[in-house]
């Protein structure tokens, strides 16, 4: 008797799902990088943002007089280092969304590959128990035919 193989016909498209998650993992480091690095970027801009102010307070609390022209150049650099800040908290809230959505995206990839794994584990299942019942049917024939020789 010869045996059949297993062969699953939605092997192409769970190779595919696959690779989606695998994808959809790689876009999620990714993600994940650039998250860590606006995280720092954040840091950074606090930290420019505090000597601002720590030099602002610095120059205000001087005995000496300021000139107005020397007040306003600092009064627009604290106000840029703000602003910088700023920009800093929406590129972080930004990227804090992208990780969102690509785990989202991961999660969605993952399901479908492993929904296409269980349904290619089941198709092997029934196809071994298919191939053990006809073996069975088989050894049935034979022992048959051999009572019947031993019979005659």
């Amino acid at each position: 008797m010869t045996r059949r193989s297993f062969r699953f016909r939605l092997a192409p498209v769970r190779a595919v799902r696959e690779r989606e998650e695998n994808l959809a993992k790689q876009e999620l480091a990714n993600a994940l990088s650039r998250l860590s690095g606006s995280e720092q970027s954040l840091r950074a801009a606090e930290e420019h943002l505090e000597q601002a102010h720590e030099q602002q307070r610095a120059v205000i609390s001087q005995a000496q007089t300021v000139n107005a022209t020397e007040l306003l150049a600092r009064q627009e650099f604290l106000e840029h280092a703000e602003a910088q800040r700023g920009l800093s908290v929406r590129d972080l809230r930004q990227r804090e969304d992208e990780v969102a959505a690509r785990d989202v995206e991961l999660t969605h990839a993952a399901a479908k590959h492993e929904m296409l794994k269980r349904l290619e584990s089941r198709h092997r299942s029934e196809h071994d128990r298919e191939l053990v019942r006809q073996e069975q049917g088989a050894l049935d024939e034979i022992a048959a035919e051999h009572h019947r020789r031993s019979i005659a």
